[in-house]
């Protein structure tokens, strides 16, 4: 039996907003509902509603600048930095920048369309 696993065609979320998510190990990915991992690309002005997951998420910066608006507060991450934010907490995460942003989300468990209590 494999004690391992090699993504080499990871689910492409479907957006109508531009945004490039790539999940290679979560719910829609792999059935795992411990951890989602999705390398994504957030376009120019790209945001999203205010949100409070039920999970915790971590993101890193490989390329670009992304900001997240946490309790009322922003902050602006660049390449090479990370950030975890802890499950029930209100973010919004946008890209009010004039480059792409490339990153990796890891979600723990994993992402749940369910759990993320976005505003409307």
């Amino acid at each position: 039996m494999k004690k391992y696993f090699v993504q080499k065609s990871p689910f492409v979320v479907p957006t109508d907003d531009g945004k490039l998510i790539e999940e290679h190990h979560g719910m829609a990915s792999t059935q795992n509902a411990n951890v989602s991992i999705a390398h994504m690309i957030a376009p120019p002005h790209w945001s999203e509603p205010f949100q409070t997951p039920e999970f915790d998420e971590y993101t890193y910066i490989i390329k670009g600048k992304k900001q997240f608006i946490i309790e009322g507060e922003a902050i602006i991450l660049e390449s090479g930095q990370s950030i975890h934010i802890l499950k029930n907490t209100r973010v919004q995460y946008s890209n009010p920048f004039e480059e792409p942003c490339e990153y990796l989300a890891v979600c723990l468990p994993a992402f749940d369309f369910n759990k993320v209590h976005r505003e409307a």
